[in-house]
């Protein structure tokens, strides 16, 4: 098993004998000298093999394919202004690259490139070893971390919510249905119905899993396959739920800041750290349609705010996120509650990350009395579909007033470190009009 990293090598003293294994990433060769750019995990080391008293060494180091996983053996040294390297004394070929690739996956490309985006996602299984593609999902597994960490000093519950559902949260064309048995069910969209189930136990609940879309969109912030961060809290309303995510994101971005910013060196670009300024301005939903009509949008009360609505909003308050209040109840699914002072709306609000990178996250007062749901239910052709009685029955049983938020994780990544597509943000993203492969 392997022990020593690079990491581990930049920071020993010199003059020490080490054993590495790792991935042969570049070659070059001087007279009798041949420089090898030896990587692993945690970095780069750069190893010298001299022809000189080395020679059988020397010869086959310089025919290992690159891309190959070698075991190198030599002593650790440092010269003025250089980083530490190693003297090579033996190198040992693991595995032999022999697929042909180009360019070369760990080779200094720009994954961002629009140009190269069908070649980097079709051999996605390769170009994860990039070192740009690996800092952001590193950067991915520490906010993730830092998020479960949250919730656990705040006496959160995690909730292992299932895919397969019989409902799904809007209409059953929005979601991925598959069959079960003969029966149809649905790849999850939402695990709020499970969440709503649990928080009358738990009180504080949270879930950190894949959700899936059905309805097709090509936008820039938009997966067929996505992971989501959602939780809910008994005895709660649409200002506490406002809050917490409020503090929640200040606090995850304070940790990332502190702790990423050598993971994200490969990409040379800082993390965005406009969330960290709570509390968010908001505006309501009628006076964003009010304001974009102003400017020129063709856009009436009840329409959901796209991409290009929501980049114009984002100039009415530059470098900051912002909430949009009083979501129509046309345009919102049925567990939100209505808001008793103008019941075109819902007690609902969408925070619209700062720069134009759209919609980030929803938060919601959520229904607590049958009554309310019922009449919603009614209002979405649902009252009389067997599929959502176990819904009613939590409303029936003791439900309090609670409140959720779900939030996307690619999304979050995407505003951070001001990458151009959600795709970038995920392992092996899957995208509308695009075979699921690999």
């Amino acid at each position: 098993m392997k022990t020593l990293f690079v990491s581990d090598i930049l920071a020993r003293s010199p003059n020490a004998d080490v054993t590495l294994l790792g991935w042969l990433r570049a070659r070059r060769h001087s007279g009798g000298i041949l420089f090898l750019d030896v990587v692993d995990s945690t970095g780069l080391i750069q190893c010298v093999a001299q022809r000189e008293g080395a020679s059988g060494t020397f010869e086959f180091a310089k025919r290992i394919p690159l891309e190959s996983s070698i075991e190198v053996s030599g002593t650790v040294v440092t010269h003025a202004n250089k980083p530490r390297e190693i003297s090579l004394k033996s190198i040992r070929l693991i595995g032999e690259a022999t697929h042909a690739i180009s360019p070369l996956p760990r080779s200094e490309i720009n994954i961002f490139d629009e140009r190269m985006a069908d070649h980097l996602l079709s051999n996605r299984h390769l170009y994860l070893r990039n070192p740009q593609a690996m800092a952001i999902l590193r950067f991915r597994s520490l906010l993730m971390s830092a998020v479960r960490r949250w919730f656990e000093k705040e006496r959160f519950v995690e909730f292992d919510a299932p895919i397969l559902t019989p409902i799904p949260l809007y209409d059953d064309g929005t979601a991925m249905q598959i069959d079960v048995h003969g029966k149809k069910a649905f790849l999850t969209q939402c695990v709020g119905f499970y969440l709503e189930a649990a928080v009358h136990a738990f009180e504080r609940v949270y879930n950190m899993g894949p959700s899936f879309r059905g309805e097709e969109s090509r936008s820039k912030r938009h997966l067929m396959e996505y992971h989501h961060i959602k939780a809910e809290i008994a005895f709660a309303d649409l200002e506490d739920i406002i809050h917490i995510v409020e503090r929640l994101l200040h606090d995850v971005i304070d940790v990332c800041w502190k702790e990423g910013g050598d993971i994200i060196k490969p990409l040379e670009r800082p993390i965005c750290t406009d969330g960290m300024h709570p509390p968010f301005p908001r505006i309501p939903y009628e006076d964003a349609i009010n304001h974009l009509s102003s400017e020129g949008f063709s856009i009436a009360f009840g329409k959901g705010l796209g991409s290009d609505e929501e980049a114009s909003l984002s100039k009415l308050f530059p470098g900051k996120p912002f909430w949009v209040t009083g979501i129509p109840r046309i345009v919102e699914p049925f567990p939100y509650v209505i808001d008793q002072e103008d019941p075109r709306i819902t007690r609902v609000a969408d925070l619209i990350a700062s720069n134009g990178f759209g919609e980030l996250l929803g938060v919601a007062e959520k229904i607590d009395t049958i009554g309310m749901l019922d009449e919603r239910l009614d209002e979405k052709g649902k009252r009389d579909d067997p599929r959502y009685q176990w819904v009613r029955e939590i409303h029936q049983a003791g439900c309090v007033p609670h409140a959720a938020f779900g939030m996307g994780v690619e999304r979050l990544i995407r505003w951070l470190l001001n990458i151009p597509h959600v795709r970038d943000a995920i392992g092996f993203p899957r995208i509308f009009r695009r075979t699921i492969a690999p």
